[in-house]
């Protein structure tokens, strides 16, 4: 297969994301001796940087993470909870899409501690320095960041969210953009660590800014959980994600269900179908169970269990599509990176303010976004997601690692996209492991989403769905898909809503990594 870019091939490690000047710090860090997990906290600092739209300090973030030497893999669940106003009762009009109200306490600097503790070799404040030079001596916006800037205002004209950043919204690409508050804020994280963000300034100017409504003890109580993650078996690999509140049990279920077919041998056009009803199933699944494992039980065995797949796949019929399931609240903006370091470890790392430019609303005096994660729970109250103070929504975000039966790394990937996450990494993992493509090949092959229906909305019980297939996918393809009773929708050539970052770990030891020519972003190794 031709791709519109090559395969990065490294000895010594490596990083892809979304935005170049991102991956440039990681590998710089990895040239000063840091860990995987330094190079990516210097990345993650400077994505919010330079990529705010999408992610930003007072955002959340997940990990998986995969440790060489011990085989070791970690899930880091850094959402944030509700705060003590969280109530149902302070909700009566609905949850706003912007303003603090539509926020959760911010837990991405509290998950670059967590992981640092563990894994970090350098101080924070080498790791913070390109992040903190950027805002404060500016960098140029590309495309993407003038792109979303004018979406934004589209979408909310009277916002004060870019003159509370400091960032002129006529810029042009090339321009330089400066915030000065931002770098302030990163310098005191860098010098005061943890407890700069959570008890300092920042977090003074976030209850205050929010006339109380987050409180010190919303702020001091919140701790980045570091969890096992959700496994299953597809082939002869173990691919790890991440448990509840994130939706990864669909990525899980979603394999198990492929696995009971010969995917390699299928039609493209049966091949297609099963990973879109694979989806409707894990997606019913879903909205059934979850919610915050720490104040419901979350029955993930249950669904994933042998008995629970072999019902599953009983009702899935291959010359019929499924019927839809209730739709589930989509954010737009999240970052995807990962990074490895010489010594073979990885991770796997998103990070989200959850819808474009979060709450569109900056903590006063810091240059820092807050998100709109709040809008994540529901205010049914027979719903598992029901809103709480203290409790966590449920994400859509989640990443993927996989490794062989030894237990050594075989694959890293993932990608921002909401609900379309766990659908784009089911078919890379089908690209890479059942079609035997190469990093750059299964990244850039024609995807698939299953969306709402247009006009869906979220108290619709029932929809159809619409079935979105980039247009490289032949005219016959679509229309056998249609005869099976998919809303099939063209795309264009490369318009599907996800930018994935992929590496693979070859049998000479040798890292492969590709980066989606659907976004801004390289991949570059050492």
């Amino acid at each position: 297969m031709q791709t519109g870019r090559s395969v990065v091939y490294a000895r010594n490690g490596g990083a892809a994301a979304s935005q170049p000047l991102a991956v440039t710090a990681a590998i710089n860090i990895l040239n000063k001796g840091g860990s995987f997990i330094d190079a990516a906290i210097s990345l993650s600092a400077v994505i919010c940087v330079v990529e705010p739209g999408a992610s930003h300090l007072g955002g959340d973030a997940f990990l998986v993470t995969h440790h060489a030497s011990s085989k070791t893999n970690l899930a880091f669940n850094g959402s944030g909870e509700g705060s003590h106003a969280a109530t149902p009762a302070n909700y009566k009009d609905g949850i706003p899409m912007h303003g603090y109200k539509s926020g959760t306490v911010p837990g991405l600097v509290s998950t670059w501690f967590e992981a640092h503790e563990r894994y970090g070799k350098l101080p924070m404040a080498t790791l913070l320095e390109q992040a903190i030079d950027y805002a404060e001596n500016g960098f140029p916006a590309n495309t993407g960041f003038v792109r979303r800037i004018a979406g934004h205002l589209k979408l909310a004209p009277q916002t004060q969210l870019f003159k509370d950043m400091g960032i002129d919204v006529n810029l042009k690409v090339g321009d330089l953009v400066v915030q000065k508050e931002l770098a302030r804020s990163l310098r005191e994280i860098a010098a005061g660590g943890r407890t700069a963000f959570y008890e300092g300034r920042i977090a003074q100017q976030l209850i205050a800014g929010s006339d109380g409504w987050f409180s010190a003890e919303d702020l001091k109580n919140h701790t980045t959980r570091v969890l096992a993650p959700l496994s299953v078996k597809y082939r002869d690999l173990t691919v790890y994600g991440q448990p509840p509140p994130t939706q990864g049990m669909i990525l899980m279920e979603e394999l198990l269900i492929n696995e009971r077919f010969d995917i390699a041998s299928l039609s493209e056009a049966d091949r297609i179908h099963v990973g879109v009803e694979s989806k409707k199933i894990g997606f019913a699944d879903r909205n059934a169970i979850l919610g915050d494992p720490e104040f419901i039980a979350v029955n993930t065995e249950k669904i994933l269990s042998k008995t629970h797949i072999d019902q599953r796949v009983a009702q899935l019929a291959m010359d019929a599509a499924g019927s839809d399931i209730a739709p589930v609240s989509e954010g737009s903006d999240t970052t995807y990176f990962l990074v490895a370091d010489s010594e073979g470890n990885a991770v796997s790392w998103i990070q989200s303010v959850f819808h474009g430019f979060g709450s569109s609303w900056v903590i006063p005096e810091t240059g820092i976004i807050l998100n709109n994660r709040l809008t994540g729970f529901s205010l049914d109250p027979q719903s598992p997601n029901i809103i709480a103070p203290g409790k966590r929504p449920a994400h859509t975000l989640n990443a993927f690692t996989a490794v062989h039966p030894d237990g050594s790394l075989y694959l890293v990937g993932g990608t921002p996209g909401a609900n379309i996450q766990v659908q784009s990494n089911l078919q890379l993992i089908v690209n890479m492991i059942d079609l035997k493509m190469n990093v750059q090949e299964a990244t850039e092959a024609p995807r698939w989403q299953h969306l709402n229906a247009p006009g869906q909305s979220s108290e619709d019980e029932k929809g159809a769905g619409v079935l979105e297939i980039e247009n490289r996918v032949s005219a016959e393809v679509l229309e056998q898909l249609r005869a099976k009773g998919h809303d099939v929708r063209p795309l264009t050539a490369w318009g599907h809503g996800s930018s994935v970052q992929m590496m693979e770990v070859l049998s000479n030891g040798t890292f492969a990594f590709g980066s989606d020519p659907r976004c801004e972003g390289h991949a570059a190794g050492i």
